[in-house]
């Protein structure tokens, strides 16, 4: 295989490592709610360890970029590639830890009847999910257009984070003794929060990528 062909190859298996790898940090991170709702203590176990094997799939990403770039010396554009995949890496294995928080928030409250309030977290999740999901096929599909609509969704998340926080605020003013777990969904809804928040940087590590400039897409 000529130095070319080497090259391609192995970039295109580290794509496909962090198609993987993103999407096992959404699963994680929709499962994790699920087991909120749930109050599935074993599921949310099961989030923790599962964190492990996304934290070990970043590493060998970084690990293999950094051989192509030691081995191969890429040209600009496919240097500005490997980069942008090391970074949407770390995006998305963040995005896993977020799912291993609001699991852990999940064990803090255990089998406690849940405050109203938390039914308004689920519409947050499926945007958060959505936007998720759509970022990374317009990654797959090199879709610009797609990637520019990202914007628009971090906008509804965050005003969704606004008013669930304000509702849960409320709440725990009228109601002291249940302030531990408004406490412990305000947790969770930051958590979602800034996987959007990931979601918008990977958006613009796109444009930067297909156009060569950075790009704010919240600006």
């Amino acid at each position: 295989m000529v130095g070319r062909e080497k090259f391609d190859a192995d970039l295109n298996f580290v794509q496909s490592l962090l198609l993987d790898l993103s999407n096992a940090a959404i699963d994680n991170l929709d499962s994790s709610m699920n087991f909120l709702f749930q109050k599935n203590i074993e599921g949310a176990l099961a989030i923790l360890e599962n964190d492990e094997h996304i934290n070990r799939m970043e590493e060998e990403i970084n690990d293999r970029v950094i051989l192509l770039i030691a081995k191969q010396q890429p040209v600009a554009t496919d240097l500005r590639r490997l980069m942008v995949l090391v970074k949407i890496a770390a995006d998305m294995e963040r995005i896993g830890d977020y799912a291993c928080n609001i699991a852990k928030e999940t064990i803090r409250i255990g089998k406690d009847e849940h405050i109203e309030p938390i039914v308004l977290l689920d519409e947050m999740r499926n945007k958060t999910i959505k936007m998720l999901k759509q970022v990374l096929d317009a990654f797959t599909n090199e879709n610009m257009e797609e990637a520019k609509t990202i914007a628009k969704l971090d906008d509804e998340v965050d005003e969704m984070y606004g008013h669930i926080i304000r509702t849960l605020l409320n709440t725990g003013v009228n109601n002291p003794a249940q302030l531990s777990q408004v406490t412990q969904l305000s947790f969770v809804c930051r958590y979602l929060e800034r996987s959007a928040d990931h979601a918008t940087n990977i958006a613009e590590r796109l444009l930067y990528l297909l156009k060569g400039k950075h790009y704010e897409l919240n600006n």
